[in-house]
């Protein structure tokens, strides 16, 4: 039975992952779904004697059966490369299909997923995820999505200090330079800096929190693993990702409620692993800001063996 993992070829999260599983001799096959259908391959059967697909996925150097799948680790796949000789409308209808069979085929896999790429899209989405945090018992923040600037100016004056957080709801922007994404960093907003650009489409402020320092905690089954996050520059405690030389890190426990909240709400989305970000204050309050269900944990030194070995311990022990 093999552990399936979907990434593409540079993933440093994934490499953790995958050494860990073969240091324990568990069969494992990794392939980037971008490369379908121009160096990858498919064929899968479905018929009145069967009640899943049947087939194979065949690579550049190696196949891989769909029954001997026991777990899939979903990470950051690539888009389809498609032929470049396509029209544009072409590829187009090329990569609807591409993707309305590959992937709904590796989708259809009763397996164990960490996690379902349908699963990790809900759970990605800002509004349904903090909502179903604050209905779990989880502490969040002030928090307003609109395009009326009169909204967000009105908003933001409300706070304390008329200070307010503005979090992209999504995670990267197009670069100018090439076609690699870049991150939007979270940025303090005051009234006046609001202008008509907000209508143009959606977006998100969240209440200004002072905080003592924040917690990164990853969840992976039922395992919890937190640590504090201190911030050693001006930049890093505004958006720690911003600067990650200047950060030290601290395990840390989990209070009683705030893994009851985190648990709920993995079972609601029906998530395997989950990286959340928490603001602590100074009287100890944790308010959750971020919910990341393919979030990395790589950059904590002393949660990285722990994570990498609880991931492989639950792919290595699903069965189909």
């Amino acid at each position: 039975m093999t552990v399936l993992v979907l990434t593409r070829p540079q993933d440093a999260t994934a490499d953790l992952v995958i050494a860990e599983l073969n240091e324990r001799s568990v069969p494992v096959h990794r392939l980037d779904p971008g490369d379908f259908p121009e160096s990858l391959s498919m064929a899968a059967r479905i018929g009145p004697d069967h009640t899943s697909w049947e087939g194979a996925l065949r690579g550049q150097h190696r196949d891989v059966s769909l029954t001997d799948v026991r777990s899939v680790y979903y990470r950051r796949p690539a888009a389809h490369h498609l032929h470049p000789d396509m029209s544009e409308q072409d590829a187009r209808w090329a990569d609807a299909e591409a993707r309305a069979g590959f992937s709904g085929l590796l989708y259809s896999l009763p397996c164990l997923w960490v996690n379902h790429p349908n699963r990790n899209a809900l759970a990605a989405y800002p509004p349904v995820a903090l909502a179903a945090a604050a209905r779990g018992g989880l502490s969040v923040p002030r928090t307003l999505i609109t395009n009326d600037p009169d909204q967000a100016r009105e908003f933001v004056s409300a706070l304390p200090g008329q200070i307010a957080a503005y979090k992209a709801l999504g995670t990267t922007y197009p670069s100018d330079r090439d076609d690699r994404p870049r991150a939007l960093w979270t940025t303090q907003v005051q009234p006046g800096e609001i202008d008509h650009s907000v209508a143009l489409t959606a977006h998100q402020f969240q209440e200004w929190v002072d905080k003592a320092y924040e917690v990164r905690l990853t969840a992976v089954a039922h395992n919890l693993f937190a640590a504090e996050i201190h911030a050693g520059s001006d930049a890093s405690r505004i958006d720690f990702r911003t600067d990650y030389d200047s950060l030290t890190f601290k395990p840390c426990d989990v209070p009683e409620h705030i893994a009851g909240g985190v648990h709920m709400l993995m079972f609601t989305f029906g998530l395997q692993y989950v990286a959340l970000d928490f603001l602590v204050n100074s009287e100890g309050d944790w308010r959750l800001v971020d919910i990341n269900p393919n979030g990395q944990w790589g950059f904590i030194p002393d949660l990285r063996a722990p994570i990498t070995r609880a991931l492989a311990d639950l792919l290595e022990s699903a069965h189909t």
